[in-house]
């Protein structure tokens, strides 16, 4: 038994909510395997009518699986589908959506070049003589109820936000007449002001009674805004409740089988010297110099609104961007920003992780092996330069079982992961690596909360055996966990370093939308 969670049963006293009625959706028993591997071996689920009802587990744990499956982009092998009181298996997302069942993924299904209104009736556009009509009128109506009446119908997607994209997907669900709506990490990219607004427009779909299924790695926001919910672990459904009557603790159990005591590891504050020093950085133009000194053994957390110039720093330290001005000192005499690039970066022992892992950080048509040591096949080279399979093959399957990566083996497409899977590879690289300086952009982005836990232990891990680390983040609580020190960009000027004891939500808030502490 796991704190106030239980095995659901679909009748049972946990589920007598304030939201009545007969359930929308129920599953029962849904089973799914890709060939040897089993998706899903025992999936329950049931969703009232205006609930938002979360759905947690472990990367690999079947979620996304499940959403296919109802949102008509997989078939299921067995099991029992029930919505709108009527047995039911989509054969198609457009048989799914006429049914009113919408899937938002994670990454969202944009057409860029198109306009809003573009996107959101694509599949159902009303055509007169041969012309596509306009339906702006309830397109707007769609967004002002959303609470984004200043989105323009005529603007195109390519140029809005993170956010804006984000309420384009569900507005479309809207304009569809969803009465299911399936949410795949939706506030994974948005920044803290963008997640409120999200909240607020949930809250009007669960007024209208539409029913929401949440997945989500952030269990602070499953407390905020579920009503219920359910756990996946190993493709099977092993406990349902009440989030606000379950602690965390209780959850993190039941979602990897096993206590987990502590998120974030004890860190040793054992710093050595300097070993990464700028002076005067200018990472892009319009920039602020930047003033930054890392520490052997230190993780530093660099924090910053969505645009504040995070990346950009990162990535003209690691020579991917050319820096304007200053200077840059690793371990030996500085040299001009001028002449730095990426292959003195890499020479000189530093090692990046791409926020962006799909488009850049990895290459998902090769394999786990492939992807781990790309760019480090020096290592794996016998003197004369034949490469030695036997020992890459031994290190990336270290590697593999040290991150709990869960797959088939090392010869499998990256591509075929699951998001938080992927990242792990990403960060594997770096493992493998002889890199001394590590400047991770949103290293835990796509991943849940267990394997968040091992990356933290791994990271502290390698700070204490001597890696400097700039931790680049959005998620507040992660970089209070984590780091030793801290700074705040805004819009492009940093504040100066100071330990994280030295800060508070509310002061890194105040640089963050100010450039001024509180």
């Amino acid at each position: 038994m796991v704190g106030e969670l239980s095995k659901p049963h679909l009748s049972g006293p946990h589920l007598n909510e304030p939201r009545s009625g007969r359930p929308i959706l129920r599953v029962l028993g849904v089973k799914k395997a890709f060939g040897a591997a089993q998706a899903l071996r025992g999936a329950d689920l049931e969703v009232l009518p205006g609930e938002i009802h979360a759905l947690v587990g472990e990367n690999g744990a079947g979620k996304s699986t499940l959403m296919a499956i109802l949102g008509g982009n997989l078939r299921p092998d067995s099991g029992d589908i029930a919505f709108r009181g009527e047995d039911w298996t989509p054969a198609g997302p457009a048989e799914a959506r006429n049914r009113g069942v919408s899937l938002v993924h994670q990454e969202l299904a944009l057409v860029p070049h198109l306009n809003v209104e573009s996107n959101v009736t694509l599949g159902n556009e009303k055509a007169r003589f041969g012309f596509a009509r306009s339906q702006a009128d309830r397109v707007r109506a769609a967004l002002e109820e959303l609470g984004y009446a200043d989105l323009d119908p005529g603007a195109r997607v390519g140029s809005l936000g993170m956010a804006e994209r984000q309420i384009v997907e569900i507005a479309r669900a809207l304009f569809h007449d969803a009465k299911l709506i399936l949410m795949d990490e939706p506030t994974s990219s948005l920044p803290a002001r963008d997640v409120e607004r999200l909240f607020a427009a949930l809250g009007r779909l669960k007024a209208r009674g539409i029913a929401i299924v949440y997945i989500s790695h952030f269990l602070d926001e499953v407390a905020r805004v579920a009503d219920r919910i359910s756990v996946l672990r190993d493709g099977a459904t092993v406990a349902a409740g009440l989030p606000a009557d379950t602690p965390t603790p209780d959850i993190l159990q039941a979602m990897v089988g096993r206590p987990v005591a502590e998120i974030f590891p004890p860190r040793q504050g054992n710093l050595g010297g300097t070993v990464l020093e700028a002076r005067g950085w200018v990472s892009r133009p319009g920039a602020a110099p930047a003033d930054l000194s890392l520490r052997k053994g230190q993780i530093l957390g660099l924090a910053g609104l969505v645009g504040s110039g995070r990346s950009a720093l990162l990535r003209s330290l690691y020579g991917l961007r050319r820096p304007v001005a200053g200077s840059l000192a690793i371990g030996g005499e500085a040299e001009l920003a001028r002449g730095w690039t990426l292959e003195r970066a890499r020479a000189s022992g530093i090692g990046f992780l791409s926020e962006d892992r799909k488009d850049e950080g990895l290459a998902l048509g090769l394999s786990i092996r492939a992807n781990s040591t790309l760019g480090e096949l020096r290592r794996f080279a016998n003197a004369a330069g034949l490469l030695r399979l036997d020992a890459e093959a031994a290190a990336v399957e270290t590697m593999r079982t040290d991150l709990a990566m869960r797959s088939q083996g090392i010869e499998q497409p990256v591509g075929e992961l699951s998001g938080g899977n992927q990242q792990k590879v990403a960060l594997g690289r770096l493992l493998l690596g002889d890199a001394t300086v590590w400047l991770l952009d949103e290293p835990t982005r796509g991943v849940d909360v267990g394997a968040k836990a091992e990356i933290y232990r791994l990271i502290a891990a390698e700070a204490a055996q001597g890696k400097a680390v700039i931790w680049a983040g959005s998620y507040l609580p992660e970089l209070f966990g984590i780091c030793d020190s801290l700074a705040v960009l805004h819009r492009g000027k940093l504040s100066p370093i100071r330990p994280i004891s030295a800060w508070s939500e509310a002061t890194v808030m105040a640089w963050a939308a100010q450039g001024v502490h509180a």
